[in-house]
């Protein structure tokens, strides 16, 4: 058996009324032997081993569960020079272009393969990221299903620190990981670190780590960072296609992972950060915290919290599980409320519906410590997996 510590090491929770769940998640996280200290973020709900919105500084080692089965699920956003009128005044033709240059959902491809530098990565870095390059090819550019999206809104920016000028912007935001090949490297390094950690009480088995010093967690770590230019690669041509389809320029863009582990430097020691579900908030550093297809997102600058490992929320969090949402709501109900709000939804699932996520501004507020709002983004035109 693996000891685990009595009590878990220093953790800070930030927000109210989480569920009771994902803050044992936490605690148990905090008693592995390799834990130097932690974070839970106000949107934190269940996950695998660590919760989604757990933060994990660890020493020399490296959990594939607690980066996630998504690895480098992340945010991108183009802020366009087109007209904000133009939602409006042109929605079919911006529906359009959404449905033409897009594809979602498990297998999504298109017929012909995109190209883009990130092919020509060094694949062979480990067996079994050269095993699925084909596969990665195949779903270049694509997105994800569940909770991934492509949607134009209004961006409203309050503080010209951005770069740009107060005022509303027609902006492009986009939310995606590394697609299937990257539950895959997922999946063969957690199991490999589970055979390695078998002496782990049960409960922890998923927080199975690896020591970066071994061949497996070096490994690892280079096809952690080669899922991260890929996924970096697909929103890059998610976005390319749409704004070369719609003969727009790009004023600015920003971008950010959120499913991630990071070398950094916290109380003078180098530690191995995890943000499951969590978005880096370094100091000036500039990030994407959406909502949901009916609530306001926000594009955030970190103030690098030191009790929070420099992180904030990865987004609003589900208030209620998928099979839950599925069971309590109608799309009557969500079709009122979008068209309260006025949102145009091409395609989603019954279990994306905004009612499933917590409210984003009590979200916001418990995190005012952590990051500065520069500009909100309100969903206008939304597509996701149907």
């Amino acid at each position: 058996m693996i000891e685990v510590r009595e009590e878990p090491v220093a953790y800070r929770i930030y927000g109210t009324g989480l569920n009771a769940e994902s803050l044992k998640q936490m605690e148990n996280a905090c008693r592995l032997p390799v834990a130097v200290s932690g974070a839970l973020m106000p949107d934190a709900h269940v996950g695998y081993g660590l919760p989604i919105g757990g933060v994990l500084a660890v020493d020399n080692a490296v959990i594939p569960y607690a980066v996630g089965v998504d690895i480098a699920c992340r945010m991108k956003m183009s802020i366009l020079d087109m007209p904000v009128g133009a939602l409006k005044g042109e929605t079919g033709r911006l529906i359009n272009v959404l449905e033409r240059e897009t594809a979602f959902g498990i297998g999504a491809h298109y017929k012909k393969r995109l190209e883009h530098d990130v092919m020509d990565d060094k694949w062979s870095v480990t067996s079994i990221t050269a095993g699925i390059k084909d596969k990665a090819w195949q779903q270049l550019g694509t997105s994800g299903s569940g909770n991934h999206f492509v949607e134009y809104g209004v961006l409203t920016i309050m503080n010209t620190e951005l770069g740009l000028d107060q005022g509303e912007y027609l902006a492009v935001l986009s939310h995606s990981g590394s697609r299937g090949a990257g539950q895959l490297v997922a999946k063969h390094y957690s199991d490999i670190a589970k055979e390695l950690r078998k002496g782990l009480p049960r409960e922890l088995s998923h927080l199975s780590w690896l020591d970066l010093d071994s061949e497996a967690g070096q490994e690892y770590w280079e096809a952690m960072e080669l899922m991260g230019r890929y996924a970096a690669a697909n929103h890059e041509l998610i976005h390319r296609r749409i704004i070369r389809s719609l003969r727009a320029n790009v004023l600015m863009d920003i971008e950010n992972h959120h499913n991630f582990a990071w070398k950094e430097v916290h109380d003078n020691k180098e530690v191995v950060v995890h943000r499951k579900g969590a978005t880096p908030a370094g100091k000036d550093i500039l990030g994407i915290i959406p909502g949901s297809m009916a609530t306001p997102g926000f594009v955030v600058k970190g103030k690098g919290e030191h009790d929070s490992l420099a992180s904030a929320s990865h987004g609003a969090g589900r208030l209620f599980s998928r099979s839950e949402t599925k069971k309590k709501f109608t799309w009557q109900e969500a079709r009122k409320m979008l068209k309260l709000k006025g949102v145009t939804l091409i395609s989603a699932g019954l279990d994306e519906v905004p009612m499933a996520y917590k409210d984003i501004e009590e979200v916001m507020a418990a995190q005012s410590s952590l990051v500065e709002v520069m500009a909100r983004f309100d969903p206008k035109i939304v597509k996701m997996s149907s």
